[in-house]
């Protein structure tokens, strides 16, 4: 609810609390699409923004985002700590690049580079910046060997799934490389390696993976990607790398299935990107890049300038950083460590599986995915048409849930679900308040429904 504290003081009251200038802004319109022609009082500016922002939904009851919403106290102060230093700036800031080269360390390590291989990786924005720096590097690299054997550059392609995220199109669309989308199954979700290979040519940059989809939270088979591969380059002489998103599950699976195989333990894994912000457990915005070998990072795309006090190296979309979510990273991983990330995974796997079971034993959904790899819980209606899903998803908004409801990639456009994302502060209690509004919503919808076709209304007759 919106507070309207203010406006129900009287003037006199107002002025004696916050000035004449204060009270001066409210009688007065605040112009929206241009800058006021003069000052407002640091109270008034803030609760006006502070009372608009109220009208945004309750991060705590957002089942929809991936994103953390939630960190400890002392990251906080950390966070407040370092908010203000830019992280490009390493003249400046020495010790931020230090942290962040031990956790690019960390993480090459957590994803099991080999002991030969001399890694080299980055910190982002958020996933879509790695996932863009990755692909770039695979068609730099492609480019420069298609010019050593004397072929031609002009027909790029880049093989994913319908399954991907966003920014893989993106990347296609801004770096002129050709995409080649293979389509889901109408009632399988994630794609196959027979499927890929029907796909690449000699002028693919690279095969993308992703562990953990937008869609469904689903997994992409990446062994068996990788081995189909592996028998191309034997068979074909063509060595196609494969670029793992594990945007969602880069801070999950090497804490709850560490001998499940999909990192650097295949040969053809050459470069994986996570979100620090995801289940890394940092606000927004932090993405992580790792490449295998250091070699995968051209030197022509890396830009040495000495704009603030010192030569340093940048490969980055853009430019300036912010330092404090960097800090934070590092702050958990020394403040958690393997058990305690495991720990918390674990919690919330337990919380997910006990969602699914939830929604499964009412018999009014049908679970796509209960959670087989990540705490990510995807749903639809039964028995009814599943455009239903998005009226369930406004009426459950008015309990302070937000959960999306959306249509399913080309092939499977027709089916509509729904998707909770189980995060460190969703409790088994909270679960249970969920199931129980979101079926309490259903059965309002359902006897409104019920009601619309009990009503006769009135026929009218034709006169001639």
């Amino acid at each position: 609810m919106v507070s309207n504290k203010i406006k129900s003081e009287s003037k006199a009251e107002h002025q004696m609390k916050y000035g004449k200038d204060h009270s001066r802004f409210l009688e007065n319109d605040v112009p929206k699409y241009k800058f006021p022609d003069g000052k407002m009082e640091p109270r008034s500016a803030y609760q006006l923004i502070h009372d608009e922002l109220n009208l945004d939904g309750n991060p705590d009851l957002n089942l929809a985002t991936f994103v953390t919403t939630w960190m400890e106290p002392e990251a906080d102060k950390l966070i407040m700590e370092n908010l203000h230093k830019n992280f490009i700036d390493h003249f400046e800031y020495p010790q931020v690049k230090v942290i962040e080269e031990r956790i690019v360390n960390i993480m090459a390590n957590l994803y099991n580079v080999p002991d030969s291989d001399d890694f080299i990786g980055t910190s982002t924005i958020g996933s879509s910046e790695a996932i863009m720096l990755g692909l770039l590097a695979h068609k730099w690299n492609w480019k420069q060997r298609r010019i050593k054997e004397g072929k031609g550059v002009d027909k790029p392609n880049i093989v994913f799934g319908g399954d991907t995220h966003v920014s893989w199109d993106k990347f296609a669309r801004y770096f002129d490389v050709e995409p080649r989308i293979v389509p889901i199954a109408k009632d399988h979700f994630t794609i196959k390696a027979e499927d890929v290979k029907e796909k690449i040519d000699d002028n693919t940059i690279a095969v993308g993976v992703v562990l953990g989809t937008t869609f469904t939270g689903e997994f992409d088979p990446v062994e068996e990607i990788n081995s189909m591969l592996l028998g191309f380059k034997r068979e074909k002489g063509i060595d196609i790398p494969i670029h793992v998103d594990a945007a969602s599950a880069g801070y999950i699976t090497p804490f709850y299935e560490p001998d499940f195989k999909w990192d650097f333990r295949l040969e053809q894994v050459k470069s994986i990107n996570t979100s620090g912000h995801k289940f890394g457990l940092v606000y927004p915005g932090l993405g992580w890049l790792i490449f295998r070998n250091k070699n995968m990072l051209p030197e022509e795309l890396k830009f040495y300038v000495n704009y603030l006090g010192d030569e340093m190296p940048t490969y980055t979309l853009n430019f300036s950083e912010g330092s404090s979510m960097i800090v934070a990273q590092y702050y958990n991983i020394l403040r958690l460590g393997k058990k305690g990330y495991g720990d918390i995974v674990r919690k919330m796997m337990n919380n997910a599986n006990y969602l699914a079971k939830r929604l499964e034993k009412s018999g009014e959904f049908e679970v796509i995915n209960g959670a087989n790899h990540i705490p990510v819980v995807t749903f639809k209606l039964k028995n009814v048409d599943s455009s239903r899903a998005f009226e369930l998803s406004y009426k459950i908004r008015e309990r302070g849930w937000i959960v999306p409801a959306y249509s399913l990639p080309p092939n499977a456009e027709d089916t509509t679900i729904m998707r909770v994302v189980i995060r460190e502060n969703f409790t088994a209690d909270m679960v249970d308040i969920f199931v129980d509004d979101i079926l309490h919503a259903k059965k309002n919808l359902d006897k409104i429904r019920i009601d619309r076709k009990k009503e006769n209304p009135r026929k009218g007759h034709s006169v001639s």
